[in-house]
């Protein structure tokens, strides 16, 4: 057993083996890979093996594209054939429902680049007669799709990395992983200690077992997953027939190459009622090549339903069954990168799509791990979107089983699932009443209050956009701007920054100039090295060294991550988001509401903060708007929060004040152009692309400085992210929508929405720089193109006057900022 190594693998399945060859080919060969068993030998060996590269974020899209890529050349590359079979694959719409999703997915492979072909039934009864079609609305086609076996793809891996430098030791159990200092040194296993500073944990179903060998939560469930293969079909090529999904009836299935069951079909689907497969004693998967014995009740509708899509299976018979465990996480997606204990980094939860994603997990993980960031955005992935709760087991697997039970459901924008709620709650809770809740990052937060009997008229959105929607949010939206509008956002994070080098530290983390004196605000991003976005945030000066960081709710724990990441010894970071609550006064009314309030002057001036009291409630008081009118937010410990709430609603009652929610605050935030991190700023994108400039500081050293200024020596940036004016103000974008010029696809969108105050469908887009203001171009929705403007933004008054004066008018014109 080697002593030491530069990065020790945990997990001998094809997540640990792709990871292993991708950190070789990249040049980093002294690498060693722990298994408890045999290659494979965990969840790998029993994976169906499917690959459908169309998913529903480009990153989990591009990453499997990748992957079907590398498995077509992998034998060439290893001289090892990966089972690779290049099919294709078939998606089946029986239902109204379903057939939308189906051709929203169509519009969302033309933006990711990815070949699809909507079929009529006809013409898929043609491709593949063996299918009853009787019931079939439409199919999409992606002949990029097929299948793999698991254990060659492993092997074919695994060879290539060894042929590079790697070892591998098998039959060799991981007993302990030494912390100092928050920090990996080293991995005790059966054979002994192996001293290193970078670990992966690629355990699969085992992957919480490992985490907690290093103080790591891991919130991975272990799920059983059932298919089953079928006696031999009266087809020729049976294994050459594309896979097949149909999630109407819970099933998928693809030929079978299995050699004890020659031409049967290997048959899957996701139950309603999924259990959780913990160990009674021990860690899970201790046991090599383990199942569980057939639940064939349990299977009895998936095996129905591929019977009636294939008529020829009424006469076969179950010739094999695997029911074994998977691992799921909490909303079903993958857990990726580094976690806050430095060196120590995941690498699972891949809910059945382990082989599938393999080549595009072992991408990012090895370029996040040598480069400091992978080529794709997989914010959504990191495991640090979980907070603290993410450790809880009971938490954890009842989010995931209520993941699992609807794998296969139609999933509409704004749908709010219960399971594990309610969690994380503000002191205003007591009021919320019967307002309509939403939750994020366990917090649960109000997406509107009810309707009043006056409010006047709305139109509900067309389409998906409507399907979750309420007259109150037009009317929450048209009362801030006539008068005011009050919203509790106490969920978004809240970091305090102190020390001596707390000033020098946040300038060099910090693209804007923060060294302002004790009271002013600035509204910044953190950059990569790549001047991508890492985050985008506000940044109070509290004290001459101690600021405030306000980011968005579900980025709370990966930013101060990456806070953390690069503080020197001088500089502590606190998470102080449970202990203060925030709300917002927002409209030309504010001022007149806290007036009879305010112990003291009340600072007015934008982006400036003040300590003042609001009746007995001290607060801090900050002039920033998200929505684009004036007021401020008030920051109040959490033990005043609801005291402070009915003050202000007390206050505001003959102003015409109303409590409003968030799907309000994004109607606004769109009008104004004010930019999500996520959606229309991710870590691929710079601030001059995203048209963020202004908050730059020019000649200012910082992170990401120096490729910044590269980019924009060779010239403008080749895409900006434009607004768009839909002709159609019932037709409503939700994002990654392409957008095409000339009958040409040359962007996509990154949200969508109605805006109230200017009675407008917005859209936002990545376009082409030289494509000018007031281009028509055309939005790719449900199978059909709707005609849009590029405008000038922002849409809502763009000289700023509404946000710096209460008595501005309400559609003054003007330049963008906030």
């Amino acid at each position: 057993m080697r002593t030491e190594a530069q990065v020790v693998i945990i997990g001998g399945g094809v997540a640990g083996c792709s990871i292993a060859y991708h950190l070789a080919r990249l040049g980093w060969t002294d690498v060693l890979l722990v298994e408890q068993h045999d290659l494979t030998e965990g969840t790998t060996w029993h994976s169906a093996g499917f690959v459908g590269q169309l998913r529903s974020t480009i990153s989990q899209t591009r990453m499997i594209m990748y992957s079907s890529g590398l498995y077509a050349e992998l034998a060439d590359q290893t001289g090892l054939d990966p089972g690779w079979r290049g099919v294709g694959g078939v998606r089946l719409a029986t239902t109204p429902e379903r057939e939308e999703e189906l051709l929203r997915q169509a519009s969302s492979a033309t933006t990711y680049g990815l070949e699809m072909e909507l079929l009529s039934p006809a013409a898929l009864a043609s491709r593949m007669p063996m299918l009853d079609v009787s019931d079939v609305r439409l199919a999409g086609w992606l002949p990029g799709d097929g299948y793999l076996r698991p254990d060659a793809l492993a092997g074919a891996l695994a060879a290539g990395a060894r042929s590079l430098g790697v070892t591998f030791a098998t039959s060799t159990t991981v007993t302990g992983i030494e912390v100092v200092d928050g920090r990996v040194r080293a991995v005790e296993t059966s054979a002994g200690r192996v001293a290193t500073e970078i670990v992966v944990n690629a355990a699969g179903a085992a992957a919480g077992h490992i985490g907690a060998l290093a103080g790591v939560p891991v919130p991975v469930v272990p799920i059983k997953h059932q298919y089953v293969v079928s006696s031999p079909l009266p087809f020729d090529s049976v294994p050459t027939l594309p896979t097949v999904r149909d999630p109407d009836h819970i099933v998928y299935f693809r030929g079978s190459d299995d050699p004890e069951s020659p031409n049967g079909l290997l048959i899957g689907g996701y139950i309603r009622t999924p259990s959780v497969c913990w160990p009674a004693a021990g860690p899970p998967l201790a046991a090599p090549r383990a199942l569980f014995p057939p639940e064939l009740d349990l299977f009895a509708e998936s095996w129905a339903a591929g019977q009636h899509r294939v008529p020829a299976l009424r006469s076969a018979s179950i010739a094999r069954v695997v029911n074994g465990a998977e691992a799921f996480t909490p909303d079903g997606e993958f857990l990726l990168g580094e976690t806050a204990t430095r060196g120590f980094w995941v690498a699972a939860g891949f809910c059945v799509h382990g082989l599938a994603a393999a080549g595009g997990v072992g991408k990012v993980i090895a370029e996040w791990i040598v480069d400091g960031q992978p080529e794709y955005d997989v914010s959504h992935m990191d495991i640090r979107r979980f907070g603290r709760h993410a450790a809880s087991r009971s938490w954890a697997t009842e989010k995931a089983l209520d993941a699992y039970s609807r794998y296969y459901d139609v999933v509409y924008p704004h749908t709010e699932w219960t399971a594990g709620r309610p969690l994380r709650r503000s002191a205003i809770w007591p009021r919320t009443g019967d307002a309509a809740l939403g939750e994020k990052a366990g917090w649960e937060r109000v997406n509107w209050f009810p309707a009043r009997p006056d409010d006047p008229t709305a139109a509900r959105p067309g389409g998906w956009a409507g399907r979750t929607w309420s007259p109150a949010i037009a009317a929450e939206c048209q009362a801030t701007a006539s008068a005011a509008g009050l919203f509790d956002q106490s969920s978004f994070a809240k970091l305090d920054v102190r020390g001596a080098g707390a000033l020098p530290f946040l300038q060099w983390m910090c693209a804007n100039d923060v060294d302002r004196p004790p009271g002013g605000v600035v509204y910044t991003q953190l950059l990569n090295t790549r001047a991508g976005i890492e985050a985008d945030l506000t940044v109070t000066r509290l004290a001459d060294n101690h600021f405030r960081v306000v980011t968005s709710t579900a980025s709370g724990v990966r930013d101060a991550a990456w806070l953390r990441r690069h503080a020197p010894a001088d500089v502590v970071i606190d998470d102080v988001t449970g202990a203060y609550g925030c709300l917002c006064l927002w409209g030309p009314a504010s001022a007149d509401i806290v007036a009879p309030l305010v112990g003291g002057d009340l600072d007015a001036r934008f982006m400036r903060a003040s300590q003042v009291t609001l009746g007995p409630v001290p607060v801090l008081a900050q002039r920033v708007t998200f929505v684009g009118e004036f007021g401020w937010e008030f920051y109040a410990s959490t033990e005043y929060l609801l005291t402070l709430w009915d003050l202000l609603v007390a206050a505001g009652e003959e102003h015409g004040l109303r409590p409003a929610g968030y799907r309000a605050i994004e109607s606004m935030r769109l009008e104004k152009g004010y930019r999500v991190w996520g959606s229309d700023i991710t870590p691929e994108t710079t601030p001059d692309e995203a048209g963020l400039s202004f908050a730059v500081r020019a000649g200012k050293s910082f992170l990401g400085s120096a490729a910044l200024l590269a980019a924009r020596a060779d010239g403008p940036p080749s895409r900006r992210l434009r607004c768009l004016v839909l002709a159609d103000p019932t037709a409503v974008c939700l994002g990654t929508e392409p957008v095409r010029v000339d009958g040409r696809p040359v962007g996509r969108v990154t949200s969508g929405g109605y805006g109230y105050r200017v009675e407008a469908s917005i859209a936002y887009a990545y376009l082409p720089d030289a494509v000018p203001d007031g281009t028509r171009v055309e939005v790719g929705m449900f199978g059909q193109w709707q005609a849009a403007t590029v405008m000038p933004e922002p849409l809502y008054d763009p000289s700023n006057s509404r946000v710096r004066s209460p008595a501005a008018p309400a559609k003054d014109r003007g330049q963008p900022g906030r």
